[in-house]
């Protein structure tokens, strides 16, 4: 089983981290079964958030009664030292805990300093000094503030999308945070379901001494599949390597990652779903985007109000009212190909 040191934490755990939002989707019941089957083999790092609804209330039903043996990290949105006390007093009850390991500022549109009139950071470190919580990392979409957070000197750990199909500057980031001794925890390893062969993924992930990926798991299936890679480590070579330039080739570049910052749109269409339509429906296939319920979300396009808040708000910098017609037209294109090949199959009857 390889294990990973988060940096100048000194927190040492399996290398396979449990990222729990997918959980929020899932029974009570289902979640914890899938919370200690991870637990029971060797699975010790369980990443949450306030944002995620009853996510954190799902770990602290599994884990209440073995707190020292893992370690938990969860996240606040808050702008204001008030929403920051409120949101930890939430989490720490949800949890059924008296302390996190690590708490990090989620996702905000700026890097928390003393001094910096917010009262976030000195909110932190007073949470700290009081043992409410044991570590100070921050998770962030946005370059340029993951930067600044690595360059600070300020923060334990760093949280941030990476995965095969990242790009330069985010390679850059992972090779700063070794440097800085920074913990280095990589979200959306799977590329936002992009990467479809979690093998190869992994083996990727292998390669990063100082990166601790935390797959999403709301499924069995996916959770064995993880397991099963700590008794057989996928390899870089043969298939996977080739597996990997295949899917550099098709999707680096401009995509969306499906974060959902973009959210809400004032026109009802759901971004993060439809700017990557053609991306998604063909690399895993599904019935279920064809249906009826399907083209109706993804007609919902035609009536964008090219506002532009979608692209303000887009972490990555990317035009989402050009991928979400794109995505539209090809999303058309698909569907008429298969409403012929269907007529043609049933004249053929």
């Amino acid at each position: 089983m390889r294990k990973i040191t988060l940096g100048k934490t000194r927190i040492t755990v399996n290398k396979n981290g449990f990222g729990a939002l997918p959980i929020q989707r899932i029974s009570a019941e289902d979640a914890v079964y899938l919370l200690h089957k991870a637990y029971s083999r060797g699975v010790d790092f369980y990443d949450t958030a306030r944002f995620y609804t009853d996510s954190e209330e799902k770990l602290g039903l599994a884990f209440s009664d073995r707190r020292d043996k893992i370690y938990i990290a969860s996240k606040t949105g808050a702008e204001t030292a008030d929403a920051f006390w409120k949101d930890l007093e939430t989490t720490l009850r949800n949890l059924k805990t008296d302390y996190l390991d690590l708490y990090q500022f989620h996702n905000i549109p700026f890097c928390p300093k003393p001094g910096d009139k917010s009262g976030l950071y000195e909110a932190m470190e007073k949470a700290k000094e009081q043992g409410k919580i044991r570590h100070i990392g921050i998770t962030n979409h946005r370059l340029a503030v993951a930067g600044e957070a690595v360059e600070s000197g300020l923060y334990d750990t760093l949280q941030f999308p990476f995965s095969y199909l990242s790009s330069r500057q985010e390679l850059d980031l992972v090779k700063k945070c070794q440097a800085a001794d920074m913990g280095f925890i990589a979200m959306k390893a799977l590329a936002g379901g992009l990467i479809t062969n979690s093998a190869a993924a992994y083996a990727y992930m292998m390669q990063f001494e100082n990166v601790l990926p935390i797959w999403g798991i709301q499924r069995e299936k996916e959770l064995d599949e993880f397991l099963s890679y700590q008794e057989k480590e996928p390899v870089l070579e043969g298939g996977l390597s080739d597996v990997i330039r295949r899917d550099q080739d098709e999707l680096q570049g401009e995509f969306c990652r499906g974060c959902g910052y973009c959210m809400p749109c004032p026109a009802g269409i759901e971004i993060q779903t439809c700017a990557r339509m053609s991306l998604l429906i063909r690399r895993a296939p599904s019935a279920a985007q064809l249906t009826e319920e399907s083209q109706a979300m993804m007609k919902k396009v035609e009536g964008c109000l090219h506002c532009g808040k979608c692209r303000e708000k887009c972490p990555y910098g990317l035009d989402t009212p050009a991928l979400l017609e794109r995505n539209y037209e090809d999303y058309k294109e698909i569907l008429a190909g298969k409403i012929i090949s269907d007529f043609v199959k049933k004249i053929q009857k």
